[in-house]
């Protein structure tokens, strides 16, 4: 695996094993991935499941402005695939807060 993911690599990662997105996510920032690990297991979602539903809540509920931070993120990370990972999580977790 490359350390740089483009978006569609992401959620492709996403989509095939949550074993290969917790490797991933660790070498890119252990943090961020101990954060998502804590928040799914909290859920009892797999890794996987967390980041789909974040994603998906992303694309349904981001005004503009959310899309044109994460835009402006992406663009000026090292790794996009992470930026994108870590605002799209953050925005699922602020919606459930204001839920």
């Amino acid at each position: 695996m490359t350390n740089a993911f483009q978006l569609g690599d992401l959620l492709a990662l996403g989509r095939r094993s949550s074993a290969d997105l917790s490797v991933w996510l660790n070498a890119q920032d252990q943090i961020l991935a101990t954060r998502m690990i804590d928040e799914a297991t909290r859920r009892e979602e797999s890794l996987a499941e967390f980041v789909r539903v974040a994603v998906a809540d992303f694309l349904a509920e981001a005004d503009e402005e959310t899309w044109a931070s994460l835009v402006s993120a992406i663009r000026d990370a090292p790794d996009p695939g992470a930026a994108c990972l870590a605002r799209m999580t953050a925005f699922r977790l602020q919606l459930e807060a204001s839920a």
